[in-house]
């Protein structure tokens, strides 16, 4: 039988998702204790890859169980009591036998929060000691928008067959006066690329790139055209969507 896990991490400690031979990720810690608790070797197939840092609040994996899971509950606090504290199994759910954490997936949000005045208590944040114009960041940010070849904004040397991504949601909110959010949802994402367009977006506010400049930037399909790519540990997964429900058992 198939289940959902859903996940929520912080991914400060750990280089990502996926698992790695000389790293520790949040797809090794995650198999190691639900192996443990659910008595058998359990391989997980996560939503997507998250770079090194980043954290994710609502990441989705599956996973398969020879049997119902008759006290979901009790395996839930198993997996938990075994877990580190910044791993957290939120909740176990029973779908189709060919439904698929990555392949199934119909869109991804993510979140980067920045401040603009040094706060000792900003966690999860960018410093960015320049002024940012956020006007002229959302008129660029709107430009990103519609199906269109991101390859200016993906990590040299990637190996994915297809650049192209439909991004319906790019903007920014100011919080305060200091601290301000970018949301982007995309059905899915390139390594690196809301990174890549976080820091771009940056140099807009700055004035180093006019609005208007995205287009063109677009179309050169060249990494080296667009701004450089931010810290990773800001960057939040916040949502994996599915064609279908997701209940609790």
């Amino acid at each position: 039988m198939r289940f959902f896990v859903s996940v929520s991490y912080n991914g400060e400690r750990y280089s990502g998702w996926q698992r790695q031979l000389n790293a520790t990720t949040v797809q090794e810690i995650l198999e190691d204790a639900m192996s443990k608790a659910l008595g058998h070797p359990t391989a997980l197939t996560g939503a997507g890859r998250t770079d090194a840092g980043v954290s994710a609040s609502g990441y989705f994996a599956h996973f398969d169980h020879p049997e119902e899971i008759k006290e979901p509950a009790h395996l839930l606090y198993k997996i938990n009591a075994i877990l580190p504290s910044d791993i957290v199994a939120n909740f176990i759910a029973g779908v189709a036998p060919e439904a698929h954490a990555r392949f199934d997936a119909t869109s991804r949000s993510y979140r980067y929060k920045v401040h603009t005045c040094r706060d000792p208590f900003a966690w999860h944040s960018f410093y960015c000691r320049f002024n940012l114009d956020l006007g002229a960041m959302n008129r660029a940010a709107a430009l990103l928008t519609g199906q269109r070849d991101f390859s200016s904004f993906e990590k040299t040397g990637a190996d994915n067959k297809t650049s192209i991504c439909n991004v319906t949601h790019a903007q920014w909110t100011a919080i305060d006066a200091t601290h301000l959010q970018f949301d982007i949802t995309a059905d899915r994402f390139l390594r690196n690329m809301v990174r890549a367009i976080v820091g771009t977006l940056l140099d807009v506010g700055r004035g180093k790139l006019p609005p208007e400049d995205i287009p063109a930037l677009l179309e050169k399909g060249d990494r080296s055209a667009a701004g450089q790519s931010v810290p990773g540990e800001p960057l939040m997964l916040r949502e994996v969507t599915y064609p279908y429900p997701l209940l609790p058992l």
